[in-house]
């Protein structure tokens, strides 16, 4: 059976891929539901080793496709989860402001991403479950800001529940790996370099021989 012809990857000009990191039942599956689908689910179901899902966005006039992966947090699946650190280019470090630990933890998985992860991949701090009442939250907006500054990353505080800023979170992150992905294109394109007459005759007979051989 022949195979398929090849698509200029005709519907989107950027692929990005995400990692959601953070402890178990930070709400990093609701985060992502709610993005990807436009729903949310009060069950808490344990995210097994690795789950993803997939939205094309329009950002800057441009078709940008998401591939989100969901990961476990639970250290059993750590290793499961740390193979995909290598491919993300994204990575939403998730905690939830109610719980002080899964705040004090960010430190370690942000050590995980210094090992596993690309050197140049950019990362947000996100601190899920803002809808909360304050009189449960452990965790200051402030000290969730200082943490971000402190890695020079972007900070926003989210409710998968009532929908607050997680559009705002997925395009921020989007259109900065979009913005490096562009200015890596761009330095990557070759300037000003000159043919020789010389490179030009002999480009012109590999051509000559290939076209024989293959004929």
């Amino acid at each position: 059976m022949a195979a398929p012809p090849a698509r200029a990857r005709a519907d989107y000009d950027y692929l990005i891929k995400l990692l959601l990191i953070g402890d178990s039942g930070v709400g990093k599956s609701c985060l992502l539901l709610r993005f990807s689908d436009g729903s949310f689910t009060t069950s808490f179901i344990t995210t097994i080793g690795i789950d993803f899902k997939i939205r094309t966005i329009e950002l800057d006039g441009k078709r940008v496709k998401l591939q989100i992966w969901d990961t476990a947090g639970q250290e059993r699946f750590r290793t499961i989860t740390t193979a995909y650190y290598r491919g993300a280019m994204g990575i939403l470090l998730v905690y939830d402001v109610t719980d002080e630990s899964s705040f004090n933890n960010i430190r370690n998985w942000i050590r995980n991403i210094e090992q596993h992860a690309s050197d140049n991949v950019n990362k947000i701090l996100v601190g899920n479950k803002a809808d909360m009442d304050e009189s449960k939250r452990a965790v200051p907006t402030s000290k969730g800001q200082a943490l971000a500054d402190e890695y020079g990353i972007k900070f926003f505080e989210t409710s998968a529940k009532t929908n607050l800023n997680v559009e705002e979170v997925f395009f921020s992150i989007a259109r900065d790996i979009k913005q490096r992905l562009a200015d890596t294109d761009s330095k990557a394109e070759p300037a000003g370099i000159k043919i020789s007459p010389q490179d030009q005759a002999a480009t012109a007979g590999q051509a000559a021989q290939k076209s024989a051989c293959c004929g």
